[in-house]
């Protein structure tokens, strides 16, 4: 499980459209670093300890999964990305952003490249008013006093004045979601995904125990003779792990999120089931849907048929081996015609054809940022 630490930043601008770089800035950190928790005033104050433009300073609380020397390596980037341009040059200067990491948990960091608690901040207004707005009562590591006390002790006598400008703060998908179901056709990667979202953003996750499922071995080798036992045991177990999992709220968990969902079994029933079988089926099914919790986002990753047939290649399962192109067309031709008729779900489908989440992380974070966007 990835451990989420509180980290406090201090912001800077004094070049351009300052206002429109902080929450650039801001929108970055969201994405590439954490959840931005709080964020303070917008303060103007004059340059310090040189002459240029007045500042737009603010300060805020981010909970991350990354170790400060990462934390400092993207911050860094993130800089780059916005255009600021480091010299060797000594003194202060103008610059387009600037983002310092002045608090890291209640630890104490002296290295070559990294000094937490930030070594000036104590002694800076435009630091300690916005950060002390937004953390009064945070202890400092080594002067083990609150905030607000630090700040009445700060000796800085320049102005710093308080502005109406507004920055708008990045929600986080536990913000958004209690509940995120990943969908997709046999090898579309949904298992993947949805660990890779459970370990970033600390989710419940909910994956499907096909492996458990005496009858699908079986299956693969004679459909007809065992199709019909085959999605009663599967809507049988989904409807239980479903009913469990969903109901059973984790205090240490952000929200839930799942490898499949129980329409599932309905879409996959239509294409292995006759007739007959299938309308008996059906009864059942209509039963238990009504008693299964909606997910707040029902995601569906369309994936090609010939990347299909290469992920299932890829991992492996001996009984997967023989799968045909045209089932898995019958099976993603189901998912469309669901996703068309049922109006009731809050449905993102994103094309990951040309994507490789995994090893590619522009990938993930295009993903991460869809799911944020979704309605």
């Amino acid at each position: 499980m990835q451990i989420l630490r509180n980290t406090y930043l201090s912001l800077g601008s004094n070049q351009g459209n300052k206002l429109d770089t902080l929450q650039k800035a801001i929108n970055l950190i969201a994405e590439k670093i954490g959840n931005i928790v709080k964020i303070s005033a917008i303060y103007k104050t004059a340059s310090w300890g040189f002459k240029s433009d007045d500042f737009f300073n603010c300060c805020i609380q981010v909970t991350t999964g990354l170790n400060p020397e990462n934390l400092l390596y993207k911050l860094q980037q993130i800089e780059l990305l916005l255009g600021r341009n480091r010299t060797s040059n000594n003194g202060y200067q103008a610059r387009t952003i600037d983002i310092d990491i002045l608090l890291f948990e209640n630890e104490i960091i002296f290295s070559k490249n990294l000094m937490v608690p930030h070594k000036e901040m104590l002694n800076r207004n435009f630091v300690m008013v916005p950060l002390a707005e937004i953390a009064p009562n945070f202890i400092h590591p080594i002067e083990k006093q609150r905030l607000s006390v630090c700040l009445k002790n700060c000796t800085d006598s320049a102005k710093i004045e308080k502005t109406d400008l507004k920055i708008n703060r990045p929600i986080a998908i536990s913000e958004k979601y209690n509940y995120i179901a990943i969908e997709g056709n046999i090898g579309a990667g949904k298992t993947t995904l949805a660990k890779m979202i459970s370990e970033d953003f600390n989710a419940k996750i909910v994956l499907e125990r096909f492996a458990d499922n005496p009858f699908l071995p079986k299956f693969y080798e004679d459909n007809e003779r065992f199709a019909f036992p085959l999605e009663m045991s599967f809507l049988a177990d989904r409807y239980q792990q479903l009913s469990d999992d969903l109901a059973q709220f984790d205090l240490f968990k952000n929200f839930i999120v799942s490898d499949y969902y129980i329409f599932k079994s309905l879409i996959f029933a239509q294409v292995t089931l006759p007739k007959d079988e299938y309308f008996l089926y059906r009864k059942m099914f209509d039963i238990m849907y009504k008693e299964i919790s909606k997910p707040d986002l029902y995601i569906y990753l369309h994936q090609s048929t010939p990347q299909l047939i290469e992920n299932i290649k890829k991992r492996g399962r001996a009984y997967e081996q023989n799968i045909a192109p045209e089932y898995l067309d019958k099976i993603h031709k189901g998912y469309v015609n669901f996703i068309k008729t049922e109006g009731s779900l809050n449905t993102l489908i994103i094309d990951v054809s040309t994507m490789d989440f995994l090893e590619n992380p522009e990938d993930y974070f295009s993903i991460i940022q869809q799911i944020k966007n979704a309605s």
